[in-house]
């Protein structure tokens, strides 16, 4: 993984015009759990894939409280995203009490994108190691936005970060002509659908990985955890894989093994 003297720090270019310690960050946002959103006309929805490190352990949250019209799902690094998300409040309140409104969504993703860019040209600094799918409501509609751990954002329809991401992407991709006519339960009904994309065959969701966050005009964001998400869960049909493999019996005992021929 080392790439010789070309890896030190973000102030080192490689002969390749390629900066190797911004490109190590954005790796660390792959192996994240997965985190999808997507708009339509009238809603912006998040949803997150939570982890716990082992069954004594709560899961961590994915989607976090912003501003009443600003959520956030993290991939990579919570600490980071835990600091991120302390810059963001504070400029969403400065703009409520100075100029006595919300502060646009794509004002926000801007000021972020500045914020995660300044690490990566200065000597001593390590870039911010998580992504963000930023989901809002504004004058100007509901916004989707993805933000990299190298400055960069964009403003997307549908997204899809973190862990196996390109197979709940695939999904998304496919049906993304319908999103902006969906209500909501239609919404969530193929949001969910593109997590479970995400997961083994083996697994599927449940009101204890699952976490998601809700955005329309005119009213806060709704963040559903836990028991909260059965309402999502319960139209969900079961997994294809998971129909064709019946349980078997536990007490039935194991088949041997084909012994081999003798000649």
């Amino acid at each position: 993984m080392f790439r010789n003297q070309y890896d030190n720090n973000v102030t080192v270019w490689n002969p390749q015009g390629r900066i190797h310690q911004i490109e190590y960050p954005m790796e660390a946002v792959k192996p994240g759990s997965s985190t999808i959103g997507l708009k339509s006309e009238t809603h912006a929805v998040l949803v997150a894939l939570k982890k716990a490190q082992s069954e004594i352990v709560a899961h961590q949250k994915k989607i976090l409280h912003v501003d009443n019209h600003i959520g956030i799902s993290i991939a990579g690094l919570t600490a980071d995203a835990r600091l991120l998300r302390n810059f963001m409040c504070p400029e969403c309140l400065d703009s409520r009490f100075v100029f006595d409104r919300p502060l646009l969504v794509s004002r926000l993703v801007s000021l972020i994108g500045s914020k995660t860019q300044i690490p990566t040209q200065q000597y001593g600094w390590i870039p911010y190691g998580v992504g963000l799918l930023i989901a809002g409501y504004d004058d100007m509609g509901p916004h989707i936005f993805q933000t990299c751990p190298s400055g960069n954002y964009f403003d997307c329809r549908v997204m899809s970060i973190g862990a196996r991401s390109q197979s709940a992407r695939t999904y998304l991709e496919r049906y993304m002509s319908e999103f902006m006519d969906c209500n909501l339960n239609e919404l969530v009904k193929h949001v969910l659908h593109a997590l479970r994309e995400t997961l083994p065959a083996e697994q599927d969701l449940t009101t204890k990985n699952v976490s998601t966050g809700i955005i329309r005009k005119d009213l806060e964001i709704t963040i559903y955890d836990n028991d909260d998400v059965s309402l999502f869960l319960e139209g969900l049909e079961e997994r294809p894989q998971r129909k064709a493999q019946p349980a078997q019996p536990s007490d039935e005992p194991a088949e041997k093994a084909d012994e081999p021929m003798e000649h």
